[in-house]
C-alpha cells in the first residue's frame, strides 16, 4: 500500500506545482489537486462550507482510477514489461509465460527498483504527514521531488530538449526546474527507446538460431516443416543454459542504476 500512497503523493505534486508555466500547462487538472488538498486537510470549500464526505470520497476514488496509468508512466514498469514481451516473442512462445505472469513479474521487479525512491517518499513525506509534523502541501512537494529525481536520471537530454522546445520553454537553470508536464512525456519516450534497445540485443541470438535451423531444413529438402517447431527447443535450451531469467532480471535492475 505504501507504493500506491507514494504514487498518489507524486501525482498530487504534479497537479500542484508552483511555477506559472507548469500551472498553465496543467490548468485542467489543477482544480482537482486543490480540491483534494482541501479534502485531506478538512478545510472549507470555495463557498466557506466544508466539503461533504461523499465529495471527498468521490475525489479520492477519482484519483485511484488513474493510479494504474501512473504506475505505467512514472516508474520502471514500462521498460520492464516491454522487454519481457519482446523476450517472449523472440523465444517463439505464444502464451507462455502468460500475460498475468509477465505483468506480475514486471510489477514486483518495479517495486524492487523503485524501493529507494519509495523509501525516500515514505521518510520525507508520508510518515511526517501522518504524524502531523508537516502540512499536506509540504508532503506533496517532498514526494514530487523524489519521483522527479528518479525520472530525471532516466530521461535522455535529447528527449527532454525536444519536449521543452515543443512547449516553448527556454533552457532550464537546473534539472529541478523541469516541470512534470515536460518531464513525464520525455521520461516515457526515453523508457521506450531503452526498452527497444534492450529488446534488440535479446532478439539477436534467437534470430541466429532461427536462421541456422531454417538453412538446415532447406538444405535437407524439408521445406514443408516449420523451422519454428525445430528451433524452439534449441532456443529454450540456450536460455536455460545461460541462466537467462536471472541474467535478464539482474540486467534490467542494473539498467536503472
Amino acid at each position: 500500500m505504501r507504493f500506491y500512497f507514494a504514487i498518489a503523493f507524486a501525482v498530487m505534486a504534479g497537479l500542484m506545482l508552483p511555477d506559472a508555466a507548469q500551472a498553465a500547462a496543467l490548468a485542467p487538472t489543477a482544480g482537482i489537486g486543490g480540491a483534494l488538498e482541501r479534502a485531506m486537510d478538512g478545510a472549507a470549500g470555495g463557498d466557506g462550507t466544508p466539503l461533504s464526505f461523499s465529495l471527498q470520497l468521490l475525489i479520492i476514488m477519482g484519483l485511484l482510477t488513474i493510479l494504474p496509468a501512473l504506475v505505467l508512466m512514472m516508474t520502471s514498469f514500462t521498460r520492464i514489461i516491454i522487454v519481457l514481451a519482446i523476450l517472449r516473442q523472440a523465444l517463439g512462445l505464444q502464451q507462455s509465460p502468460p500475460n498475468q505472469v509477465l505483468i506480475g513479474l514486471a510489477l514486483f521487479l518495479s517495486l524492487f527498483i523503485m524501493a529507494p525512491t519509495l523509501n525516500q517518499v515514505n521518510a520525507a513525506a508520508i510518515e511526517p504527514y501522518a504524524a502531523g509534523a508537516i502540512e499536506a502541501d509540504v508532503a506533496i512537494e517532498e514526494a514530487g521531488e523524489a519521483f522527479h529525481g528518479f525520472m530525471m536520471r532516466q530521461t535522455r537530454e535529447t528527449d527532454l530538449a525536444m519536449f521543452a522546445d515543443m512547449a516553448g520553454q527556454q533552457q532550464f537553470a537546473s534539472t529541478d526546474d523541469v516541470p512534470f508536464s515536460i518531464l513525464l512525456p520525455a521520461f516515457v519516450t526515453s523508457e521506450l527507446k531503452t526498452a527497444f534497445q534492450i529488446g534488440f540485443m535479446l532478439f539477436m541470438p534467437f534470430l541466429v538460431i532461427d536462421l541456422v535451423v531454417a538453412s538446415v531444413l532447406m538444405s535437407l529438402g524439408m521445406m514443408m516443416l516449420s523451422p519454428t517447431i525445430i528451433s524452439l527447443p534449441f532456443k529454450l535450451l540456450l536460455f536455460v543454459l545461460v541462466d537467462g531469467w536471472a541474467l535478464l532480471m539482474g540486467s534490467l535492475a542494473m539498467s536503472f542504476g
